[in-house]
């Protein structure tokens, strides 16, 4: 045997020897939780407790984390939760997934999205418009947020109008919808007392518009009085005695 040989010989033998006290001192790689399992954990989280909109499908992504981030493996199944307590309804929510052993806690963003059918305009509309049957169709659209906040059906168009123009294929948001103006300013209009069976009308002049439903102050032409009642109809505000 040659002394080079001998040499390797030697070094090998002490690969051996020292590979189990390297082992016990803990100086091989710790293992790593997968970035993937705790974004996976996140988006569950919120489609479980979100619901899902009706006809629709509920969209959860959760956002890009760190690339730097290096966590020791969890001995069980990482637990997310939120923050806040409650899940509320947003486009953008932040998540916490924690590891009771070894305790760790991240903090996830997570997207949310909802893919349903949405009444969309089929041409230009200007401001104040009334938007009808024939403005719009449905057509399956992915929007931010839980899709309760975009109409869905005609029957939601009654009484309402654009607070700005829409371009075509605007989907249809009740933040872009205005109630109906019933009774403008100085518009004549009959106002209704009640006292038992007793029912006073006298004449009044609208001070300022109002919606249907709303409360409106009329100036009583008869007494030269301003009084306020609840809109009735187009032409009909009932007050208090």
């Amino acid at each position: 045997m040659t002394h080079r040989q001998r040499k390797l010989d030697c070094l090998g033998l002490a690969a051996l020897l020292l590979a189990p006290a390297a082992f016990a001192q803990g100086t091989l790689p710790q293992a790593q939780q997968e970035v993937e399992s705790i974004r996976a954990s996140a988006a569950a989280f919120v489609r479980e407790r979100l619901q899902t909109p009706d006809s629709g499908v509920l969209h959860a992504q959760a956002g890009v984390l760190d690339s730097r981030l290096r966590l020791p493996a969890c001995s069980q199944a990482p637990k997310a939760f939120s923050p806040t307590g409650d899940i509320r309804v947003a486009t953008r929510l932040t998540i916490g997934v924690r590891c009771e052993q070894p305790a760790w806690t991240v903090y996830v963003p997570v997207n949310v999205e909802s893919e349903l059918s949405v009444l969309v305009t089929t041409r230009a509309l200007p401001r104040n418009a009334a938007v009808t049957a024939q403005d719009v169709e449905l057509r399956k659209r992915r929007v931010p947020g839980i899709a309760t906040g975009y109409l869905t059906s005609v029957d939601q168009l009654a009484g309402r109008h654009l607070r700005n123009a829409a371009a075509p294929g605007t989907a249809l948001g009740v933040d872009l919808l205005s109630p109906d103006i019933l009774i403008r300013r100085g518009q004549r209009v009959t106002l209704v007392a009640t006292a038992g069976s007793l029912e006073v009308r006298a004449q009044g002049e609208a001070v300022a518009d109002a919606q249907p439903d709303g409360r409106i102050r009329v100036l009583n032409l008869n007494s030269r009085r301003i009084v306020e009642g609840q809109v009735e109809s187009r032409d009909s505000v009932r007050i208090s005695l």
